[in-house]
């Protein structure tokens, strides 16, 4: 299992490197800032997906292993959405803050995004082991900020590509798809609970 664990944080990195090598090579395209920007915000969102794709998989597959990997995937959604905003600030923005101010109040889509990022950090700051022991079921409460953090990031994507059509409404549906399978399995157990006494 540790094997599994380090092939998937090196499946993980490997977009990372890929991207840098492409940069210090200078292949990537006329827009390098934009392609920095598009790339690492792409596997910001993918890897929030992937954090909340891992308990359905389990629960209708019952490979129970899986949930080993929902850090994982949780802590490089964080990894790259703060590239993103790293390359925003530095790159594209030189951190001058009146422009980034005024950049921010004229396209909402930054806000959004910027809000997606910011529920990421007590999640990730909260992902240890010792965390989990001390919050114990707060814990849950606070980590349910995962699902306003992927639908800010939706939100970001569609408003800033302007169109609603390809990979913003592909990325949506799955979001939407798997908020739509929690609010099924919760409803579906809350049932099952109060049939019991009936039962009995």
């Amino acid at each position: 299992m540790r094997f599994h664990h380090q092939a998937v944080v090196a499946l993980a990195v490997a977009p990372a490197v890929w991207l840098g090598a492409r940069a210090l090579n200078g292949i990537l395209g006329a827009n390098p800032v934009e392609e920095l920007l598009l790339t690492t915000g792409l596997w910001a969102f993918r890897f929030l997906l992937l954090s909340l794709a891992v308990t359905p998989l389990r629960q209708m597959t019952g490979w129970h292993g899986v949930i080993r990997f929902r850090r994982t995937f949780g802590l490089f959604a964080f990894f790259y959405a703060c590239l993103h905003l790293a390359t925003y600030l530095v790159l594209d923005q030189g951190l001058a803050l009146r422009f980034i101010l005024a950049d921010v109040a004229k396209r909402p889509f930054i806000t959004a995004g910027t809000a997606a990022l910011f529920l990421m950090f007590p999640l990730a700051a909260t992902s240890t082991r010792r965390a989990i022991r001390r919050l114990g079921r707060r814990w849950q409460v606070l980590h349910r900020l995962v699902y306003l953090s992927a639908a800010a990031a939706a939100l970001h994507f569609i408003w800033k590509v302007k169109v609603i059509a390809g990979e913003p409404v592909y990325y949506g549906v799955a979001l939407g798809l798997l908020l739509a399978f929690r609010v099924f399995r919760k409803a579906h157990a809350e049932s099952a609970i109060r049939r019991q006494p009936a039962q009995a």
